[in-house]
Formats: C-alpha cells, structure tokens, sequence
C-alpha cells in the first residue's frame, strides 16, 4: 500500500469517529426540529382564532363608539343651549357692571359708602335696567 492509500483510509476512520460522535446530536436536533414543526403547524390555526378574536372585539369597539356618537348628538343641542344661556348672561353682566360703574362716577357719595348701600343700590340699577327693557320690548 502506498501513502495515499493509508491517508485515504485514515481520513475515513477519522470521518467515521466523527459521526458517530455527531450521531447523539443529531437526533436530539431532529427531536428539536419535530417539535418545531408540531409548534408551527399549530400555528396557522392559532393566528386564525386570534384574528378572528381581534376582529370580534373592533367590532364591538365599532358599536361602542357609534352609540358613543349618537348619544353625543342628542347631548349637543343641550350644550348650545348651555353656551347661548352663558353667552347671555355674560352681556347681561356686562350691562349690569358698566351701568354700575357709571352710576357709581355719577353719584360717589361718602354716604352710600359709609352705611354700605352700594348692594341695595346695585339692585336698585337692575331693578331700573329691567323696567327699562320691558319699556322698550312694550313699545315695540
């Protein structure tokens, strides 16, 4: 026999050394690999029931959401009500505060001060103002 020969059958009891070392790897890496594919057969399925759940619960939000709505439409003639009677009452303060104010440069008298009448006073100026817009709204 020659020398390639002898490396030719070294190098085969060396390769049939190593597989036979690789042998108990290799099945404990086609048991991992089944279970892998038994996990990810499964999965299709799984994906299916989730999306199907997800879809479920949109739609429930979807329902939700548009009595949501149409409660809000029926709240919202409630809330232009409120801002028109906020509205006004702010001018009608406003009135009410510079017929105040001008009555008070008209008439600054120790006297009010001093006995604390600006409070029947101020009624006093509503009291005129309404007679005064119930005057107007009579006449015309």
């Amino acid at each position: 026999m020659d020398w390639a020969g002898i490396g030719v059958i070294v190098i085969g009891i060396a390769l049939l050394a190593v597989a036979g070392l690789l042998v108990k790897p290799l099945t404990k890496l086609t048991e991992v690999l089944t279970g892998v594919k038994e996990t990810t057969n499964a999965l299709p399925n799984q994906i299916a029931d989730v999306m199907d759940q997800t879809k479920t619960a949109l739609n429930s939000a979807n329902g939700t959401l548009k009595q949501v709505n149409e409660q809000v439409d029926k709240l919202k003639p409630l809330t232009q009500l409120a801002y028109s009677i906020g509205m006004a009452l702010q001018n009608l303060f406003k009135t009410l505060t510079k017929i105040n104010d001008d009555m008070r440069a008209k008439t600054d008298n120790p006297t009010m001060r001093r006995y604390n009448l600006e409070s029947i006073y101020g009624v006093m100026a509503l009291g005129y103002t309404v007679y005064e817009r119930q005057k107007a709204n009579k006449s015309e």
